[in-house]
């Protein structure tokens, strides 16, 4: 059996598995108000919003090891069998959630929810690598990123519509059951890489393998593709913490809305669960939109001859530069439309951005160090993202998030600024004596 354009399904599975992760992730962000007024009926709500910012720190502490731990299983074991690690076990925790009874057991379910759904994001990225030519890599991350809007679209109504049949802990047993699903087509479908999978047709096989471009590098005899350096010489590399440092500058903008939207709108303007999820879903359309606008643009400038170098760094800085007025903006939107109009803007901004961010590791490496580079830059992408989540609750004491907003827009410019410093040209890198040698046959 063969089937059509196989690398498109593989990429809708991804994006599907994606908007899983959303979901699980955002109905303990939407439930809160409500859970946090039955487990803590004494407290305020400054008091409520510094637990429930312990807990999501706890998350993204773990998220951002489980980055760099599944960094390396995605390597080792190949994406089939990790995503089926990944999403097997955050599955399993987002159910577990419904016996949670207060901090200590709610943070210990999030943080295995956070080294597990961490799994996604190199998983996703090494898929692309695998199962993409350089030029549609772009279109795939946006496709799959817009996983990420499209589960914040659905998750806020969905459960807000949850809440009126069913009580918190039944909902989060409902939605880790979803991921559970997910696992069959996976498991049936994804059977290896396009190298060696047995569907795949041999004009789609040669299409991907010859449009990658780190293929001109393969070794023969240990059949890996590009350069594969060992991961301290991986981190010698300036283009690397090019990456790492924009991940980590630029992440910090998305969770701030994906965890304090719902806590936002009830705090400023006194929205309960079901308004919530009235207003809540618009940031994300912006969200999906900028998924889709940066990978088709990126895509579309390299089909007209445009470099890779050019492509990802006009992408990237367009992306930052949507973001920064929407940010400072935010400071006094005003109504509570025009602020969630606002947030969609920035989210538009951060995915036109991100996808290109993301894609950087497969420009520069062979395919057995992308998983590696994505999960550091994943880990100090959350790591920045706990800092700033850990501080909102004293930033924004008595409802003023300006403070976190100028935050976001100092961290817009760092990101852009990363790429542009530290990556002089996006390409392919070799091995540093290789460099070396070809500088001193320029040089003669």
């Amino acid at each position: 059996m063969q089937v059509k354009n196989l690398r498109w399904w593989v990429i809708a599975l991804i994006a599907l598995a994606t908007i899983i992760n959303y979901i699980d992730r955002q109905t303990l962000n939407v439930l809160w108000p409500e859970i946090s007024v039955e487990l803590y009926p004494d407290k305020t709500d400054d008091e409520r919003k510094e637990i429930y910012a312990f807990i999501s720190v706890v998350f993204v502490f773990s998220y951002a090891f489980g980055q760099a731990i599944f960094g390396k299983i995605f390597d080792w074991v190949g994406t089939r069998i990790g995503f089926a690690l990944s999403i097997g076990i955050w599955s399993i925790a987002t159910a577990a959630h419904a016996l949670a009874r207060g901090l200590v057991t709610f943070s210990i379910f999030r943080a295995i929810l956070g080294v597990a759904e961490a799994g996604n994001w190199p998983g996703a990225t090494k898929g692309n690598a695998e199962w993409f030519p350089t030029k549609e890599r772009a279109l795939a991350q946006g496709i799959f990123n817009s996983g990420a809007a499209i589960g914040g679209i659905i998750s806020i109504p969905l459960i807000a519509f949850l809440t009126v049949h069913f009580s918190w802990k039944a909902i989060f047993i409902l939605v880790g059951t979803v991921g559970l699903l997910w696992l069959i087509p996976w498991m049936i479908l994804v059977k290896a890489p396009p190298r060696k999978h047995p569907w795949i047709t041999p004009e789609e096989r040669e299409y991907i393998l010859n449009g990658q471009q780190n293929t001109q590098l393969e070794d023969a005899a240990s059949g890996e593709d590009g350069y594969n350096p060992s991961t301290s010489e991986m981190l010698s590399r300036k283009q690397s913490w090019a990456v790492i440092i924009a991940s980590a500058a630029i992440d910090p903008i998305w969770w701030l809305f994906v965890f304090w939207i719902p806590i936002y709108l009830s705090e400023v303007f006194g929205m309960d669960v079901k308004t919530i999820g009235i207003y809540g879903w618009v940031p994300y359309v912006g969200a999906m939109l900028g998924a889709w606008f940066g990978g088709l643009l990126a895509q579309n400038r390299l089909k007209v001859g445009w470099s890779v170098d050019r492509t990802r760094k006009f992408t990237i800085s367009l992306g930052c530069l949507t973001m920064l007025p929407a940010l400072l903006a935010m400071a006094n939107p005003g109504e509570p439309v025009n602020a969630v109009l606002l947030m969609a803007v920035i989210l538009f901004g951060f995915q036109t951005a991100i996808g290109n961010v993301q894609t950087l590791p497969s420009d520069l490496y062979g395919g057995s160090t992308v998983g590696t580079l994505a999960g550091f830059a994943g880990m100090a992408a959350k790591l920045a993202a706990a800092a700033l989540t850990s501080l909102v609750p004293w930033l924004t004491s008595g409802g003023n998030y300006t403070p976190a907003f100028v935050i976001g827009a100092g961290l817009a410019v760092t990101a852009m600024a990363s790429i542009w410093l530290l990556c002089p040209k996006i390409e392919p890198l070799k091995p540093k004596d290789a460099e070396v040698s070809a500088e001193k046959l320029s040089a003669h």
